[in-house]
């Protein structure tokens, strides 16, 4: 696992400057501690920062073909790169290494952009090819694994994070409006786009060439619904999710350096876990972080469950509100697009503790969203069928239903009868962008008169819309898991996964994103899937002898941070006055009376966490990305809000950790 960077003038004769490659570099060099390497040309150069993982004595990068006509730079895990490897010495390719770097570098010699077809694992890297004068940028299919490029007037640059484009002065940091509202709208910022103009992201399953100065994006992989259908019996899926789960499992766990895994006390890491404990005769050991506020489960006690039945070494970290805030400026820092994902903060913290004992983590990521493992989506199966039986009369009856739940005080009732005579390619769209979500339903009232005159929700309702759109011939479940395959998962979920454990110079795998089984579960019918009030029913079958019923039967719990009590009680003072001070309210964006309003109303009542949070995100962005060129917030600022919290707390380093040893 690396980091990469490198910059492409149009121009020929205008030479990348190698103290600028080394600046870029070094602006990631928590995404790789162990090494660094560069590479110019004339035009090109290239950057890069390694942490060691495979073939750590002779993975250097960057790394060239033979005769150095090919050089890439490259970030990630291939995890087939040993039959790869055989089947181009086979084909006449020398090898200086053991790398999977050199792999990829060879397959373009023989299949050029094609090469990426072959690859099984998650990756982002850049081909130089000098005897094309081509470069090669291509991004793993969902999203694991980063990779940014900025668009000048007569260069492209590119990098892992936004920090190292953004080292360069030549790059420019003009705000785009419309992508702010597309992040209030769901959150995150689902597409190609950033918040600054010409800043964009290779989206997943994407390769990008650039010759001659002209760029030519192309889509290499995509998700097919459209197949799935009940063909085969409950027992062939059963079988067939094992089979194709144990050899996910067993393919991430190559490795020259010790691996651990993330316990979130769920059903997708503890089999993770128990897979994996029949792979190896080496110790394994767990991470869990978890909370003991009021009101907030506490997933530690299954998460020990799980290292002592598989014989994990298990380490386990709690996080206080100190910590949280103390680490807010850093968050938006490492995260560089504003996400309302406070359990990655938790993330940072736990992938921290396992930081002293390992390089790799394991992690259950991605089985929810491939077998349907949200509420969400057996509610909205469930609320479509309501819908239908109505028929005609569904307006009428969602009126009646949301006076009801306003009268008996009913958060399912109220948020379910305003939709009844909506559309469900208008309401669902992503997990956030509903036209019910604050800052759809109250965007007007919120942004100032130029803010409003300067944006379209319905442009920023349109991302999703486009991607829902491809699969209009499936199903509504199908529907649903693809959008957020496209979206959610890799603009949100996968950004905290890849942003927070980078950050400690930790890998974090996912064997669930392995392609050939997201495949496999895109062939699984609904039936499958979404049975009754069941969900995840055949992940929940297959694994009955890898998941002790403990953990298979309870209920889903999500990753549960106590942010929202934070925000309206320690947090609540300093978040008021960041909000509303000079510089946030100099921007423009917001009528201050109205961000007052959701402040006060969340300091009183409660109920807008999501929202004060998204405000908060967006200004620490600014602060980090945009005002004076800063490359990070101050902590310092934070001074006042953290030391009235240490005073009666645990101070930020100390945390509250301990280990335990399953036998």
């Amino acid at each position: 696992m690396c980091g990469i960077c490198g910059k492409l003038n149009f121009a020929h004769e205008n030479p990348v400057s190698a103290a600028l490659l080394k600046r870029m570099a070094d602006e990631i060099s928590h995404r790789g501690p162990d090494d660094e390497g560069f590479y110019t040309s004339g035009p090109v150069g290239f950057g890069f920062r390694r942490l060691s993982i495979i073939d750590v004595a002779g993975g250097h990068q960057p790394l060239s073909n033979e005769d150095g006509s090919v050089w890439i730079v490259f970030n990630g895990e291939i995890y087939n790169f040993q039959s790869l490897h055989e089947e181009l010495v086979s084909k006449g390719h020398t090898f200086r290494t053991r790398s999977d770097t050199e792999v990829i570098v060879h397959l373009y010699e023989e299949y050029g952009s094609g090469c990426v077809e072959k690859l099984r694992g998650m990756f982002a890297f850049a081909i130089w090819d000098s005897t094309t004068r081509t470069l090669f940028l291509a991004r793993d299919r969902v999203g694991i694994k980063p990779l940014y490029y900025y668009v000048g007037k007569d260069f492209l640059s590119f990098g892992s994070e936004m920090k190292a484009i953004l080292s360069d002065p030549a790059v420019g940091r003009d705000i785009d409006p419309q992508i702010i509202d597309r992040f209030l709208t769901y959150y995150y910022v689902p597409g190609g786009e950033t918040l600054l103009r010409n800043l964009f992201k290779l989206e997943p399953g994407h390769s990008l060439t650039v010759k001659n100065g002209k760029l030519d994006v192309q889509r290499y992989w995509d998700l097919d619904f459209s197949r799935a259908a009940d063909h085969r019996s409950s027992a062939d899926y059963e079988r067939q999710f094992v089979e194709l789960l144990d050899e996910a499992v067993q393919l991430h766990m190559i490795s020259d350096v010790p691996i651990g895994f993330l316990l979130s006390g769920g059903i997708d890491s503890t089999a993770m876990l128990s897979f994996a404990s029949r792979k190896t005769d080496k110790p394994i050991s767990a991470y869990t972080v978890g909370f003991s506020a009021p009101g907030v489960i506490d997933e530690r006690p299954f998460a020990r469950l799980a290292a002592k039945k598989y014989g994990a070494t298990h380490h386990e970290i709690s996080m206080s509100p100190e910590e949280f805030a103390g680490f807010l400026p850093k968050y938006v820092w490492h995260m560089e697009e504003p996400v309302v994902e406070p359990p990655a903060i938790a993330l940072f913290y736990v992938s921290k503790l396992a930081s002293n004992y390992v390089k790799v983590l394991i992690s259950g990521e991605g089985g929810d969203e491939a077998f349907a493992g949200y509420e969400n989506y057996r509610n909205t199966l469930w609320f479509e069928a309501i819908k239908k039986a109505f028929g005609p009369l569904r307006g009428p009856a969602g009126r009646g239903i949301e006076f009801a739940g306003n009268l008996l005080h009913s958060r399912v009732l109220s948020k379910y009868g305003p939709h009844m005579g909506v559309e469900f390619a208008d309401y669902y769209l992503s997990r956030a962008s509903s036209p019910f979500q604050f800052f759809n339903r109250c965007a007007s009232e919120l942004y100032s008169p130029e803010m409003n005159q300067r944006v379209s929700k319905s442009e920023s309702m349109s991302v999703a819309r486009q991607f829902l759109s491809r699969q209009q011939k499936c199903g509504i479940l199908e529907q649903m898991l693809y959008v957020d395959t496209k979206t959610w998962l890799p603009d949100d979920l996968l950004i905290k996964a890849d942003k927070m454990t980078m950050a400690n110079s930790v890998e974090l795998r996912v064997p669930f994103l392995d392609h050939k089984f997201l495949e496999f579960a895109a062939k699984v019918p609904r039936s499958q899937k979404v049975r009754g009030w069941t969900m995840k029913y055949l992940a929940k079958k297959a694994l009955r002898q890898h998941v002790p019923d403990e953990i298979l039967y309870r209920r889903k719990a999500g990753f549960p941070v106590p942010y929202a009590s934070w925000l309206k009680e320690d947090l609540g003072e300093w978040v008021s006055e960041m909000l509303l001070d000079s510089t946030s309210l100099s921007r423009g964006y917001f009528q201050p009376a109205a961000v007052e309003k959701v402040i006060q109303q969340h300091r009183s009542e409660g109920g807008y966490a999501k929202e004060v949070f998204a405000l908060a995100v967006l200004e620490l962005w600014h602060r980090s990305f945009v005002d004076s060129h800063a490359t990070a917030v101050d902590s310092s600022s934070w001074a006042p809000a953290v030391s009235s919290l240490q005073a009666t707390r645990a101070t930020a380093e100390a945390g509250t950790c301990s280990v335990r040893r399953s036998n």
